[in-house]
C-alpha cells in the first residue's frame, strides 16, 4: 500500500510543474486525496460492503469536489488535476498513465444494470470540462479536448474536439501532456474554408463579368472578410 501511495505522489511530480514539496502535494491535492478514498471504497465494494462503500464515496465527494462511484476500476498512475467537478460513474474502467483535469465527467447513458461508462485506454489525457457518455471505448494515447462531448468510440493515437467529438489528427504516438492552446478548431477550419471557396468563386465570377463587358460592383463584404480570415487564423 505505501509503493502505490509513494507512486501517486510521484505521478503528481511528473504531472504537474506547480508541485514543490511531498508535503505540499499530501496537503493539498484533492485530485490525490479522491484517489486514496476511492481505493479504500473500491476495496468494500469488491468485498460486498456495499453501503459502507457509497457512504465513503460520499465523504470523498464532500470532502473534495470529485464524485468517483466505488465500483470504478481506476489503473496505476492516476492523475486528476485540481478535480472540482470530476465525476466517474460506476462501470467506468480506467488505464494506467491516465490524466484528466477539472470537470471531467466519464457518465453513463443507460438505466440498465450493465455495463454503460466509458472504458479509458492507457496514456489518455482529456481536458477540463470534457465529457465521455456510454460503454464507448477511448484508446490507447488519445486526447480529448476541453469542453468536448464524446458519444462515440476513440481511436488509439487520436485527438477528438468539439460538441459533439470528432477526431481532428491521428498521431499514434504516446501522450506526455495536453496542450490546450494548441488543439485544432474543426469549426474554424470549416469557416476558413467556407471563405476560401466563396473567394475562388468570386474570382470566377469577376473574370465573366470583365469578359462580358459588365461593370463589377465593389465587393463591400471583402474587408469583413479579411478580417473574419485574421481573427480565424489567430
Amino acid at each position: 500500500m505505501f509503493k502505490s501511495m509513494a507512486e501517486d505522489i510521484n505521478t503528481v511530480f511528473a504531472r504537474d510543474p506547480a508541485a514543490r514539496s511531498r508535503l505540499e502535494v499530501i496537503s493539498c491535492y484533492p485530485g490525490l486525496h479522491a484517489l486514496w478514498f476511492h481505493r479504500i471504497a473500491h476495496f468494500l465494494w469488491q468485498r460486498r460492503l456495499r453501503l459502507l462503500a457509497r457512504l465513503l464515496s460520499h465523504l470523498n465527494r464532500f470532502l473534495t469536489g470529485i464524485e468517483i462511484h466505488p465500483g470504478a476500476r481506476i489503473g496505476r498512475r492516476f492523475f486528476i488535476d485540481h478535480g472540482a467537478g470530476v465525476v466517474i460513474g460506476e462501470t467506468t474502467e480506467i488505464g494506467d498513465d491516465v490524466l484528466i483535469y477539472q470537470g471531467v465527467v466519464l457518465g453513463g447513458t443507460a438505466l440498465e444494470k450493465k455495463k454503460r461508462h466509458p472504458t479509458v485506454g492507457n496514456n489518455v489525457v482529456i481536458g477540463a470540462g470534457a465529457i465521455a457518455l456510454g460503454p464507448i471505448t477511448i484508446g490507447d494515447d488519445a486526447r480529448i479536448g476541453s469542453g468536448s462531448v464524446v458519444v462515440k468510440a476513440v481511436p488509439p493515437g487520436t485527438t477528438v474536439v468539439g460538441i459533439p467529438g470528432k477526431i481532428v489528427s491521428d498521431r499514434h504516438k504516446p501522450v506526455i501532456d495536453l496542450k490546450h492552446g494548441e488543439l485544432p478548431d474543426p469549426v474554424a477550419e470549416a469557416l476558413k474554408r467556407v471563405l476560401k471557396e466563396q473567394k475562388k468563386l468570386e474570382n470566377r465570377l469577376k473574370k465573366v463579368e470583365e469578359s462580358s463587358g459588365i461593370t463589377a460592383e465593389k465587393d463591400e463584404l471583402e474587408e469583413r472578410r479579411s478580417e473574419i480570415e485574421r481573427e480565424l487564423t489567430q
